[in-house]
């Protein structure tokens, strides 16, 4: 029987408003949200003080300031957040080499052979935990089981300041009562799939058979069919291939009238063009993002048999995805356009371009103009 992995995922807990109360004792205590005080501002991180008033990350700082008036807006130090950053990161690599960015407070590290010679992940984990704290001020919380997977919703589980473990025979009861919005990569469309398939929790998603998962959900249905079974064999990777390369742009005032959005699509093509030259990145999936002013959100993604790299590649599939969203009703806030490796998706065979579902991009890989 193979050995099983000893995984911890350690997340900074409310990372950026946390380094700004550490930073201004004033702030300490108080409700604050880090983001840009404008009229298209939006919230990067809330303090746990914020949060009972319903105010969360990407949430429009108008918004936040309506559901609690006396939020103190303080705008982001992102030089900052990086430096406390690098300093997290060298207490993990004090415990082993294999440790995995997520972002810039969260990462994966596999101490199944650590360089402190410790039997038990949760000891590590708490160590890690007590030396952030020393060493920084802040708190972060700790997931640690047997894979990636497990150990990011552990991680969740006891924030603030929290650590978590689920234990190889406790795996399946755990993942069974789990609701199906906190798996890994579910977002709301396929958890709106799933509720419509009567499929709530783990429990549920376990009974139903791989074929038909593959069959609604294409590849990533085996995906979710291994977690329901506490399934999850990738490795802790310390050099992350990027996946994709992307810009977006909130606009000014929100746009409806279709040769202004067309002008704005055509300087998103040209500012992607130039960030796949900049990163000798190859893809072959385009995905566009469109932020209305409602601040509903929707993705829409078109793979083709070619990498994407210049202007005549991308300009006419970015029109197609574009053709397809009603802004006339809907103005736009905000238009993205990334291109990405496929992964989930089955490689063209007849070199057609294949619709495929948005909702498994993640916005973060996108970079902010």
């Amino acid at each position: 029987m193979a050995r099983l992995r000893k995984i911890i995922h350690v997340d900074m807990d409310a990372f950026f408003a946390s380094v700004e109360q550490r930073d201004n004792p004033g702030l300490r205590g108080k409700p604050i949200a880090v983001g840009f005080d404008g009229p298209r501002g939006v919230v990067s991180t809330a303090s746990y003080e914020a949060r009972p008033f319903g105010v969360h990350s990407a949430m429009p700082i108008s918004m936040a300031k309506r559901r609690c008036p006396h939020l103190i807006i303080v705008p982001p130090r992102f030089e900052q957040y990086k430096a406390v950053s690098r300093q997290v990161d060298a207490i993990f690599h004090e415990y082993t080499d294999l440790v995995e960015p997520i972002s810039i407070d969260e990462a994966f590290l596999d101490v199944t052979e650590n360089k402190a010679g410790m039997d038990l992940a949760v000891d590590i984990a708490k160590e890690i935990k007590r030396k952030i704290r020393e060493e920084t001020g802040l708190t972060a919380s700790a997931g640690v089981s047997y894979n990636k997977f497990l150990a990011k919703i552990a991680s969740d589980y006891r924030k603030p300041d929290g650590i978590c473990t689920v234990h190889p025979d406790r795996a399946l009861d755990f993942v069974a009562a789990l609701p199906v919005e906190d798996f890994w990569g579910v977002g709301p469309k396929t958890a709106e799939r799933m509720h419509q398939m009567g499929i709530f929790n783990g429990a549920q998603l376990r009974e139903v058979s791989l074929s038909h998962l593959k069959a609604v959900f294409g590849k990533v249905g085996a995906v979710y069919y291994n977690f329901a079974r506490g399934i999850d064999e990738r490795p802790v990777v310390t050099e992350r291939e990027r996946k994709s390369v992307g810009c977006e742009q909130t606009f000014l005032e929100d746009i409806r009238q279709r040769s202004k959005v067309v002008i704005e699509l055509y300087h998103t093509v040209l500012e992607l063009i130039e960030r796949i030259k900049r990163n000798g990145f190859e893809g072959r999936t385009l995905t566009l993002k469109v932020k209305f002013h409602d601040f509903t959100q929707i993705t829409r993604s078109m793979t083709v048999d070619h990498v994407l790299r210049t202007k005549d590649d991308i300009l006419p599939l970015a029109k197609r995805l574009l053709s397809g969203v009603d802004y006339e009703r809907n103005a736009i806030r905000l238009m993205g356009l990334s291109v990405s490796r496929s992964i989930l998706d089955d490689e063209p065979a007849d070199g057609q371009p294949r619709w495929v579902e948005g909702e498994l991009f993640d916005s973060s890989d996108f970079d902010v103009i």
